[in-house]
């Protein structure tokens, strides 16, 4: 049963879909060559085509996300890209180093250090976490990726520095200025998106949900893509992507529609280029390390970054990574400096949507991991018992609560428990061994 479960889960739909682009980019890989390929991919026309595909990804995962919810763990989210992505970055990078040694295992920690957020959000609606574990999920996923562009550069620069690589290129010209010019990088990034959100606050005072203001944002939108992609400043078109929604007030869903097919497109032209370039080279042992890496490494950052959330959430947070457009999107960024980065990244992605699809099959099995199906707590935590002992003399266990239920009237355990003082009211059964107050403390 679980074997069919698996076999019908979204996650493993979409991963036979894109086998079978991948399969079509492959065959077409093959009828060009390698040499043409190579041309291809170190041109200018390659290095935008990219960047397009990359904007639409990062503008896509950050216009879901919804912004008063997510101020609750604003905190979480942000320890999470920014301290969450460098140490899951490193763990992966120092593994791939050690075993893999080479230009290439420098960048290959950031190229799958995000969450994909196309896979979150299509998987929301079967999800077993809370409202509050999937709106903090949604903004992980959505806010690594930018950063993780972002290093993705600064990762490239160190590599070509330390194995002193040829500087030509598109990518490459990213690289100019060392530390100075990644910080000013971040200033022109920050202020070109206040720049476009200024003048869309502007346009909306004019007639919001009209015709006029919708197709204006959307124009706003097109002008904005185009400078970002010019200049690579995607770190801009993802806070963009926080504030710039275009709406139709006649069709609120109209522009969230267009954007999800225009982001399935440009997920199926990613899958199909990755494929065209795996036509050269495949290396499947070192995708299996750095998926079964990068699998793990989400874990240990997960864990101690989500102790606020509850148990249940903790788990499911635990074992949510997932890799999709931004991985394949930064891999096909950097193969003509790194030409066997697609060929490691490609089997990693496999690995690792497996690995998820397998251990959310088994934590569904499993049911939840701290409640009874009463709603009691299975492991209480050390204060809450301290406190239960505290205030609340000790009340009968459930199985023996069960056992005296199940005895015939008369009997000498009933007759004792008849002439047995009644609880004291206001208490309420916390756990098989202990009581919480429900009324005032005790105490007081």
């Amino acid at each position: 049963m679980e074997v069919q479960e698996i076999v019908r889960s979204p996650v493993t739909r979409r991963l036979l879909i894109a086998f079978g682009i991948a399969a079509a980019g492959i065959a077409a890989g093959r009828a060009t060559g390698t040499g043409r390929i190579d041309d291809l991919t170190s041109g200018q026309v390659y290095f935008h085509a990219v960047t397009v595909l990359l904007a639409i990804g990062l503008y896509s995962s950050t216009h879901g996300i919804e912004r008063d919810q997510m101020r609750t763990d604003l905190r979480t989210v942000v320890l999470a890209v920014t301290v969450g992505v460098l140490v899951k970055a490193a763990i992966i990078t120092l593994v791939m180093v050690v075993l893999f040694p080479g230009p290439q295992s420098l960048v290959l920690g950031v190229a799958v250090a995000q969450i994909d957020p196309l896979s979150v959000a299509a998987l929301q609606k079967s999800s077993r976490l809370s409202p509050r574990g999937r709106t903090l999920l949604l903004a992980w996923a959505s806010f690594d990726d930018p950063v993780t562009t972002l290093l993705t550069i600064y990762a490239a620069t160190l590599s070509v520095a330390v194995y002193d690589l040829d500087r030509t290129g598109e990518l490459a010209a990213l690289q100019n200025g060392g530390l100075a010019g990644f910080g000013l990088g971040l200033a022109a990034n920050a202020a070109f998106a206040a720049v476009v959100c200024g003048l869309w606050q502007a346009l909306r005072r004019c007639r919001p949900g009209g015709t006029v203001v919708f197709a204006a944002g959307c124009g706003l939108l097109l002008a904005a893509a185009a400078v970002a992609v010019a200049q690579f400043w995607m770190l801009g078109i993802a806070l963009i992507g926080l504030f710039v929604r275009p709406a139709l007030a006649r069709a609120p869903d109209a522009f969230e529609r267009w954007l999800s097919l225009l982001t399935q497109v440009a997920l199926m032209l990613a899958v199909l280029g990755m494929g065209f370039l795996l036509s050269m080279r495949v290396l499947l042992v070192a995708g299996l390390v750095l998926g079964v890496t990068a699998y793990l490494a989400h874990a240990i950052v997960s864990l101690p970054l989500t102790r606020r959330q509850t148990p249940d959430d903790r788990v499911q947070l635990a074992i949510a990574q997932q890799n999709g457009i931004t991985a394949i999107v930064l891999s096909l960024l950097l193969s003509p400096l790194f030409p066997d980065v697609v060929a490691t990244v490609a089997p990693a992605i496999v690995v690792i949507n497996v690995l998820h699809a397998l251990a959310n099959a088994v934590c569904d099995r499993a049911g939840s991991w701290t409640g009874y199906p009463d709603g009691t707590e299975r492991w209480p935590s050390p204060l809450r018992k301290w406190k239960a002992l505290a205030f609340s003399h000790p009340g009968p266990r459930p199985e023996a609560q069960a056992d005296r239920t199940s005895r015939p009237a008369g009997s000498r355990h009933t007759l004792e428990k008849a002439n047995s003082p009644a609880p004291s009211p206001g208490l309420t059964c916390l756990g098989p061994r202990a009581a919480r107050p429900t009324g005032p403390n005790p105490r007081e």
